[in-house]
């Protein structure tokens, strides 16, 4: 599995990206969904990287700068067709690994406390974070859970 920064052009990660938002959309109230467009993921404070194995895409996940020291992950998702290979842990620990090359101290993320989010927060879990109060913009909600990992 190769992992590389994507400028979110190709017509496999945008379809990827509209998997996910329909995933977003169908489990979670309007009110609190956090997943973001495509071009939010463009912004400078926002790295993106996509798996691809044999030229098929694999899945995706962003690191988002919230300070010089915090990140949070953004856009984990995993190709529908290769779930259960490992892509995911694979590329949180890409992220992981890019966050502390940057000196980051501490690591947040934001995703659904519906049972659909359970195989999500178990990985994140297993890979050493734990559930948190909200934070930045973040505010208290019923249908999100908050994790952080110090690094």
């Amino acid at each position: 599995m190769e992992i590389r920064i994507d400028d979110l052009t190709g017509p496999e990660i945008q379809a990827l990206l509209v998997e996910h938002l329909k995933f977003t959309f169908d489990t979670t109230p309007l009110e609190s969904i956090h997943a973001l467009q495509l071009e939010e993921l463009r912004k400078p404070e926002i790295t993106f990287w996509t798996a691809w194995e044999d030229g098929d895409l694999m899945g995706c996940g962003a690191l988002k700068a919230l300070s010089s020291v915090d990140g949070e992950i953004k856009s984990m998702n995993t190709a529908s067709r290769q779930r259960r290979k490992g892509v995911a842990s694979r590329m949180l620990e890409h992220i992981i690994a890019q966050a502390r090359f940057r000196s980051y101290t501490r690591l947040y993320l934001e995703t659904g406390s519906q049972p659909a989010y359970a195989p999500a927060r178990q990985l994140y879990a297993s890979l050493g974070f734990s559930e948190c109060a909200p934070f930045a913009d973040y505010t208290d909600d019923p249908n999100s859970v908050y994790m952080t990992m110090s690094l």
